[in-house]
């Protein structure tokens, strides 16, 4: 089984904003293999179905974005999921606007989303993809406001790229690529 958990925030007010990625990332997920988000269980929407024999689960947690590891934690349990068949997809500001990049493990970094799920399961043991949003230039704004602005219409397109190339990622570990295949492919600019 395959659990791939997109991290964000529900409500209007934060859509297509950097903090969201994200969910837009697991929505292309869930496009990609045809799966619908219809069902809500362990404080996660979700969509499931299967890929060959596998059974795969794509969740949007509905905790705020730094509460993301209550239902990490909870669909982890309930599917009995082990961590190396759970991944995460989050937008990080460390990481350079549009690249990508997939990690087997690792720190939670600075992302308050990622730092919950560490603390909560107890974990750092799983793949991610992460989707980078920092501008060239420093924001002229307090970064937490700049990770909750909109993005821009004129980087929108380089996002739609960024979105589809983590969910393309996603979709060959789904499949079963390893992960460091899928690093060589999908490391680096949105392809």
């Amino acid at each position: 089984m395959k659990l791939v958990v997109g991290l964000g925030n529900f409500g209007k007010e934060y859509e297509k904003t950097f903090h969201n990625l994200g969910f837009a990332a697991i929505d292309r997920v869930a496009e990609i293999l045809g799966f619908k988000f219809s069902r809500k269980k362990c404080d996660a929407k979700i969509a499931e179905g299967n890929i060959g024999k596998e059974k795969v689960v794509l969740a949007k947690p509905l905790t705020y974005m730094n509460l993301s590891g209550l239902a990490v934690k909870a669909l982890t349990d309930f599917y009995k999921v082990d961590f190396k068949d759970l991944l995460i997809i989050y937008d990080d500001y460390d990481l350079k606007e549009g690249h990508i990049r997939v990690r087997e493990n690792g720190s939670s970094g600075t992302h308050n989303g990622m730092r919950n799920i560490v603390e909560t399961t107890g974990r750092s043991d799983f793949p991610r993809v992460r989707i980078g949003f920092k501008p060239e230039e420093e924001p002229k704004i307090p970064l937490i406001n700049f990770v909750l602005s909109r993005i821009p219409k004129e980087k929108e397109e380089l996002f739609v790229k960024s979105e589809t190339s983590a969910a393309n990622a996603a979709a060959a570990f789904i499949r079963g690529a390893k992960i460091p295949d899928i690093m060589a492919e999908y490391n680096g600019e949105p392809r």
